[in-house]
């Protein structure tokens, strides 16, 4: 027996050997790795089809995709709006267990339309492990730019946020750029009134100055200007090309800090998006029909009371009974109201969520009672007037929010520096691989996700391979393997 345990502590020790050997800089700090840093940069509503044109100009996309790994595209999640996917990048699974649903949280009070809240605190909001919490339990440094879900959350070392003029916001970062002279504390305190392009520039200044000044192990950014041209003016139109160009020069801005202070060979880069877009020419107003059949009520324009609600999200929509409805009588006359509409794809019903990713109403009260899905070329609207379906007007021509396994609705995924096989090319990835993929970059590992790690793209060192390779039979017996090839003693 005595002979088998030395046997044992020997392999034990041979193995944890081996990986000190392949990492000998490497400061662990209770389990992560504090000398290895990952960026995710998200660039909202950028299409994974986008680097197949060859006449697009974004040297930087495409000199990070050459050094590193990029996927055709990358699966979103329902429903295929921003919040939601940022969610499931940092979590690593679906709504139907992060929870979040919408741009916000949805707040529910009989007899009137349901309404979205963004500034909710994240744990409100978020149902699972972020990312951005495992690192900070193992005492890494974490930092976010512009983005979502997120507010007031403790695992948070530095940010400057959406809205940096809000008091929820923490002011350190802000006030560290005023005093650099990179922004006035007057553009501070009115910055959600200035377009979206500056404020881009400033997010990005923001991520310059975190990087430069605190070097932080996993940084969070996101950047608008795309998805706000697209919405506008639809996808695949000069505007929107010319707004995927400036991005690229917004994160060639990082990719030159990081060179320049020295972190790049520790760095380890993500850039994303969160959805695709389609072109909108026609719009749905589903409750123009609940409102003839007597479900709601309008006065001056606005919609004033309601048993039964459509909440658009471009091009899906979720429905709410509003009141109660013990006999089932209100949802049977919505559903008959909206059966046949112009526009609608599907009407799908609880027992189907699943398939969609999505949590049945009784997990989350946020989920509607149905949920809607429009045809090609339309897209739903909240407004409900004479019509039921309307031409786009101008400034809606682009939207999301459609079913994610739609081409056009792949986002674009892209890895490089640290960590990542140069060359790799993959056909389509799914969001919720980024957490756990990210996570074995900065030594961490994400349990119970719906994803995986991308083993694919790592480049990791024969080394720790080896001797996570001789423990795995070892798995239970006071020695853990983790599928990010680290090895844990119990």
């Amino acid at each position: 027996m005595k002979r088998c345990l030395s046997g044992l502590v020997a392999l034990i020790t041979a193995s944890i050997a081996l990986a000190v050997v392949a990492a000998p800089s490497a400061q662990q700090t209770r389990g992560g790795d504090t000398s290895h840093h990952v960026v995710i940069i998200t660039l909202d509503g950028f299409p994974g089809w986008a680097l197949d044109d060859p006449y697009l100009p974004v040297p930087t996309l495409r000199m990070l995709a050459a050094r590193g790994a990029v996927a055709k595209g990358m699966r979103s999640v329902n429903p295929t709006v921003t919040w939601p996917n940022h969610t499931s990048i940092v979590t690593g699974v679906t709504p139907a267990k992060h929870g979040v649903l919408f741009n916000g949280m949805l707040i529910r009070d009989p007899g009137v339309p349901p309404r979205v809240e963004p500034w909710r605190d994240k744990k409100e909001m978020v149902r699972a492990p972020t990312l951005y919490d495992a690192a900070h339990e193992a005492g890494m440094t974490t930092a976010q730019v512009d983005w979502v879900a997120i507010l007031n959350t403790p695992a948070i070392t530095w940010e400057f946020a959406e809205r940096p003029e809000r008091p929820e916001a923490k002011p350190a970062i802000a006030r560290e750029m005023v005093k650099a002279g990179t922004i006035s504390q007057g553009d501070v305190d009115t910055f959600a009134t200035r377009n979206i392009m500056w404020r881009d520039e400033v997010w990005t200044n923001a991520a310059v100055h975190i990087l430069r000044e605190h070097r932080p192990n996993l940084l969070l950014f996101h950047l608008l200007t795309l998805d706000s041209t697209q919405h506008r003016y639809g996808p695949r139109t000069p505007a929107a090309m010319t707004s995927m160009a400036h991005l690229d020069s917004q994160v060639a801005r990082i990719v030159k800090t990081l060179e320049e202070t020295g972190l790049m060979p520790r760095t380890t880069i993500f850039v994303l998006s969160d959805h695709g877009f389609k072109t909108v020419k026609r719009q749905i107003l589903a409750n123009a029909a609940l409102m003839k059949a007597g479900l709601l009520k309008v006065a001056d324009g606005k919609i004033t009371q309601a048993q039964a609600y459509v909440y658009p999200e471009g091009g899906t929509a979720l429905v709410y009974v509003t009141v109660p409805d013990p006999s089932g009588d209100i949802l049977s006359r919505t559903k008959q109201a909206l059966a046949g509409l112009e526009g609608i794809d599907k009407v799908i019903e609880p027992p189907d969520y699943a398939q969609f990713g999505l949590p049945l109403p009784s997990a989350n009260n946020q989920m509607g009672a149905l949920f809607l899905t429009a045809k090609d070329g339309y897209a739903f609207a909240a407004a409900a007037g004479d019509q039921t379906a309307i031409d786009a007007p101008a400034g809606s021509l682009g939207a999301h929010g459609y079913i994610s396994t739609d081409p056009d609705l792949q986002a674009l995924f892209i890895a490089s520096g640290r960590g990542i096989r140069p060359g790799t090319k993959l056909d389509t990835v799914n969001n919720v691989d980024i957490a756990p993929t990210a996570a074995t970059l900065l030594g961490l590992q994400m349990k119970n996700v719906d994803g995986r790690v991308l083993s694919d793209i790592l480049d990791l060192p024969q080394a720790t391979r080896l001797g996570a390779t001789r423990l795995r039979s070892w798995q239970g017996r006071g020695v853990e393997f983790i599928q990010s090839n680290q090895l844990v003693l119990r």
